[in-house]
């Protein structure tokens, strides 16, 4: 049987791979990339990167495919993601089939850690479901972006006896969590943080985390919210995509 491997490998430092992660790496005979075009070109190139460095001197094959594009003016948000996830699925689906061999493994990594808003294990359950392929399915998890972010700026994620919350910036627009003080803050295309500026709260902000290119800001959220503002956007425009994430926490009275 086939056996494919679901590795995350941190957020953006190849230092992040752990050794759990190095030793599935050279146990691996394909490595899946789904190409997102020349735009991000350079994260194409950071999973090679992690290869030429973790995955041991040996052969092994990288085969790309084109991960199809999300219709992201629809209003119908859950419908848009269900059909780009299928597309996605016939994509890898192809790929699997005609590059994998019986008794081979095959490896997509994994931004951050799989189990944590990334869409690939839903995607090989799909694949799976359809019952033309069969494939076993290890996971190797790693450090997300949330926990890159907390130990960036030196700070815990929860306080004492407090939950905390992880949400998408879609559902932080539309209020700030019940009963919560701490939120970590993914997905946030259109800085939903700015709602929330008469909030007494601070702000860890962070952007292509670990990479050479990584900007973080902190403070009071009325304080620094425009010059994130500001920030993401410049920064958007010099490379053309941006991957940020923040944690908001309201003050104790």
């Amino acid at each position: 049987m086939m056996q494919l491997k679901v590795i995350g490998v941190g957020a953006g430092d190849p230092d992040h791979v752990t050794m759990q992660a190095v030793k599935a790496l050279t146990a691996v005979d394909v490595f899946f990339v789904l190409d997102k075009g020349e735009v991000k070109q350079e994260l194409v190139d950071l999973r090679e990167e992690i290869l030429r460095r973790h995955a041991g001197d040996r052969e092994y094959r990288v085969v790309f495919g084109r991960d199809p594009e999300r219709d992201r003016s629809s209003d119908a948000y859950v419908e848009s993601v269900d059909d780009w996830r299928r597309r996605r699925a016939d994509v890898c689906a192809d790929l699997i089939a005609k590059e994998l061999e019986d008794g081979q493994t095959g490896a997509f990594l994994v931004w951050g850690d799989p189990s944590l808003y990334d869409s690939t294990l839903a995607i090989l359950d799909d694949i799976l479901a359809r019952g033309e392929l069969t494939f076993e399915i290890e996971v190797i998890p790693g450090i997300s972006s949330v926990s890159a972010l907390a130990a960036r700026h030196r700070v815990g994620l929860n306080q004492v006896g407090k939950p905390i919350e992880i949400t998408t910036g879609r559902r932080l627009a539309k209020s700030w969590p019940d009963d919560v003080d701490d939120v970590v803050v993914m997905l946030d295309a259109q800085t939903a943080f700015t709602r929330h500026t008469d909030q007494d709260a601070d702000i860890y902000w962070g952007a292509y985390l670990g990479t050479p290119d990584e900007i973080l800001i902190a403070g009071p959220l009325s304080e620094v919210a425009d010059g994130i503002v500001e920030a993401r956007a410049e920064a958007r425009r010099r490379k053309g995509w941006i991957m940020d994430t923040y944690l908001l926490r309201r003050r104790q009275k």
